[in-house]
């Protein structure tokens, strides 16, 4: 089963910038949309940012403009550059399909303070 592994989390000040990266066991973004999804203290989890087979993205109206989403198929590795990043943005950060359809892995917690 394939199984998605985040990291590039961290304590970052706001204006800063981080990139989260999504590793995977087996080829499924060349097969899938993927997702990055984050959820905060309290709320539901949200799709922040997306991207088909063919490279179209689309982004959550709250990071438009700040982050972006990336992928590598050869290392089956997913990406998400923030930048200009808010305390809004605290969250801790999943990849999975779009729509969610694997098994979530553990995250990656982005802390946005100063």
């Amino acid at each position: 089963q394939v199984q998605l592994v985040e990291s590039g989390g961290g304590l970052v000040q706001p204006g800063g910038s981080l990139r989260l990266s999504c590793a995977a066991s087996g080829s499924i973004f060349s097969r899938n949309v993927m997702g990055w999804y984050r959820q905060a203290p309290g709320k539901q989890r949200e799709l922040v940012a997306a991207m088909t087979r063919g490279g179209s993205t689309k982004y959550a109206d709250s990071v438009k403009g700040r982050f972006t989403i990336s992928g590598d198929n050869a290392k089956n590795t997913l990406y998400l550059q923030m930048n200009s990043l808010k305390p809004g943005d605290t969250a801790v950060y999943y990849c999975n399909t779009d729509p969610a359809l694997r098994p979530w892995g553990q995250g990656t917690l982005v802390t946005v303070s100063s």
